[in-house]
């Protein structure tokens, strides 16, 4: 798996948050395991006690996609820094599991469960994809759906940095939106032009 790849564990953590709409579906051990995807190994040493862990690490993580999204990159540096060092992550040469047309192991670098907690594995592996994608793409590859309330985070992987929403969903309701406003302030410029066009029908005193 490519590093950068690993970005995707930052994503899904922090999404499963909505401030804006006073959602949160992280709130049991069972969200917690969901979050690893097919790591059932890691998944599994989740207890209760990760489930605060997670939210910590979550409020963490979208601070720097706020600060990303801010336009402060040195900022969000210093929070994904921080992160870093508080999770350091147990890279490993893998390749058991991939193979190329000829049967040889398709060797790669992969991020190692980390052997104390569930959320210290998470934490290292979301950090360090994040830290690869940043390097590799840009601070402002980070961003905020801006299809309001929504505030989801995502990652800019256009060609030409034009992503603004974290689905398609949100971006058809934001066109949508974006359409209804301009037909409304249309229908009010015609209305003003109407009655200026009016002739006047005031008496004039003679």
């Amino acid at each position: 798996m490519e590093l950068a790849s690993y970005s995707d564990y930052a994503v899904r953590l922090v999404n499963t948050e909505e401030p804006a709409r006073s959602k949160d579906t992280l709130t049991s051990v069972e969200a917690v395991r969901e979050l690893f995807g097919g790591s059932q190994q890691a998944a599994r040493r989740a207890t209760e006690a990760d489930v605060t862990r997670f939210r910590s690490v979550r409020a963490r993580l979208r601070a720097v996609f706020e600060a990303a999204d801010d336009g402060d990159e040195t900022l969000a540096v210093d929070l994904l820094n921080s992160l870093l060092l508080e999770f350091p992550v147990s890279p490993q040469i893998s390749g058991h599991d991939f193979r190329d047309e000829d049967g040889r192991p398709d060797w790669h670098m992969h991020l190692a469960d980390h052997p104390s907690n569930a959320t210290a594995g998470y934490a290292a592996i979301a950090a360090m994809g994040l830290a690869f994608h940043l390097t590799g793409h840009g601070v402002d590859r980070l961003g905020l759906c801006e299809a309001a309330p929504c505030r989801n985070a995502y990652l800019d992987t256009s060609t030409n940095r034009s992503r603004r929403y974290c689905s398609d969903r949100c971006a058809t309701r934001a066109n949508v939106a974006a359409y209804r406003a301009r037909k409304r302030e249309e229908a009010e410029r015609t209305g003003r032009s109407a009655e200026a066009a009016q002739p006047s029908t005031a008496v004039t005193d003679r």
